[in-house]
């Protein structure tokens, strides 16, 4: 089954570097301990994928809350990875995770889209092995309290919290370009998106894009003060499973990472599958929130889609890329077709029924 897919064209924008220099300190902190090409120099996206089963002797260190809280919560019904999780490493945000990927501490994550444009930009050299699509929108943009927006068109001149390295500050270079809003004519406050909420609360910027259940307790906690939050009508399309490439060269951490997708696909659509089970296992007994709100949120997340080809997502991953160029944050001088393996293109959409397959339009 196809759907169309958001274009990634837009209104132009008027560059400015004048916040790139801010965020120039988080970037060359990254770079210094990048990795080159010559530690991955048994790696090659020619070379064909390893066949067989992964050994459980194979370890890998996995950034994966959501896969992790879905195969609890499902038990039996999904099988469990065939090779052995050393560690859920308990980090998901972009500048993070290229941090535990440079330490050697981590051989797995996921991300949306933008965090392997930053690692590739300092040096470090990673792949995508793995491809969500959901065209709908992930964010909400929440307002502080006596910010006076009513609207997309009233962050003219307010402070907008920033993060380049995450998938929130994509959503923000998007809105702006669909608004029409140039980058001079708006404050960009450079913070990690673990600090949106407190900024918001501290009065440090006037709008924040959050995701759920973080904008429900916010405006929980917020809306009788005159916050609100707007939905973001730009999506944060791509979600994807991205390892090292020095990872990638050992040909038993290759299959472990081809059965781990199975695993991460398998999980995506058990809990779509059993929406009350998972809204309760994760909204409500995890995260907290009402039954009522978890039934809200739900209904705004549509069904996971696993692009046969991935030709959607490179093109995605060039407009994020050409977004930051565009605004001066990075040179971009590398091709973003370059950051996918599509050696593990078919492994999610074989591992799930074709309903949940996005065929090539």
């Amino acid at each position: 089954m196809s759907r169309r897919h958001p274009s990634p064209a837009g209104l132009p924008l008027h560059p400015t570097r004048r916040h790139a220099l801010a965020l120039g300190g988080v970037m060359l902190s990254l770079a210094g301990c990048a990795s080159s090409r010559s530690e991955a120099s048994g790696y090659s996206t020619s070379a064909p994928i390893p066949t067989g089963a992964p050994s459980a002797d194979t370890v890998l260190r996995v950034a994966g809350r959501t896969t992790q809280l879905q195969l609890e919560a499902a038990g039996d019904a999904i099988e469990g990875p065939a090779f052995t999780i050393g560690e859920w490493v308990n980090v998901g945000a972009g500048p993070d995770v290229i941090q535990a990927f440079r330490a050697r501490s981590l051989d797995l994550a996921s991300n949306a889209i933008i965090p392997p444009i930053t690692a590739r930009e300092i040096g470090f050299e990673a792949q995508i092995v793995a491809v969500l699509e959901r065209p709908d929108p992930s964010y909400v943009f929440a307002t502080a309290t006596g910010s006076g927006i009513a609207e997309v068109a009233d962050f003219t001149g307010k402070r907008i919290a920033f993060s380049q390295g995450q998938s929130q500050g994509d959503t923000v270079l998007r809105t702006l370009r669909e608004a029409g809003i140039a980058y001079t004519d708006v404050e960009l406050v450079d913070l990690p998106s673990t600090q949106f909420l407190t900024a918001l609360q501290g009065g440090q910027v006037d709008v924040a894009p959050l995701s759920e259940p973080q904008v429900t307790k916010y405006i929980d906690q917020y809306g009788a003060d005159g916050a609100i939050a707007l939905p973001s009508e730009v999506p944060d399309l791509l979600t994807v499973l991205w390892a090292p490439t020095t990872v990638l060269t050992d040909e038993a951490n290759v299959l472990a990472i081809r059965d781990y997708v199975r695993v991460w696909a398998q999980g995506q659509v058990w809990a779509w599958e059993h929406a009350e089970d998972w809204k309760q296992f994760y909204y409500v007994d995890t995260e907290g929130v009402t039954a009522e709100d978890a039934g809200r949120i739900w209904s705004r997340i549509g069904a996971p889609r696993f692009p046969r080809s991935w030709d959607v997502a490179v093109e995605w991953a060039r407009s994020s890329q050409q977004l930051l160029i565009d605004g001066g944050f990075i040179t971009g001088d590398f091709d973003a077709e370059d950051l996918f393996d599509r050696r593990f293109e078919d492994v999610a959409v074989q591992a799930v029924g074709a309903d949940y397959v996005e065929e090539a339009s």
